[in-house]
């Protein structure tokens, strides 16, 4: 097993994203190859899970769009991904946010992660 780490090792391009977990607002920006032609989309939402290790690394992002659900699960290592921006940062105590499947309205939301700075702490 050591060896197939080593050559996935070899081959993924490292790439430094922002640390993000489930619960988080995040836009990925993709880049989407038509023909001789390429543009960047962005794909904002909810990341549902954080799944794997190494290179087969992979998260998934729900959001809603004309009230239908779209969930998009995204490799780590693609070479397709430009960046990644953490837009919020949620509150939540699971790991698999599967629920919000689900969820309808305010149930949905997901409440957002305040920090206190340490030189401001009461």
């Amino acid at each position: 097993m050591d060896a197939i780490n080593y050559v996935h090792e070899q081959l993924t391009k490292k790439t430094e994203f922002p640390k993000f977990r489930a619960g988080d607002n995040i836009a990925v920006s993709y880049r989407i190859i038509e023909g001789s032609k390429e543009r960047i989309q962005v794909f904002r939402g909810n990341v549902i899970q954080i799944k794997g290790k190494g290179s087969t690394k992979t998260f998934t992002v729900r959001k809603i769009s004309g009230g239908v659900g779209v969930e998009r699960i995204i490799p780590f290592v693609s070479p397709n991904i430009a960046e990644i921006k953490v837009l919020k940062r949620g509150k939540v105590r699971r790991a698999r946010l599967y629920y919000l499947r689900d969820a309808i309205g305010q149930k949905a939301k997901i409440k957002e992660r305040r920090y206190i700075r340490p030189d401001k702490k009461k």
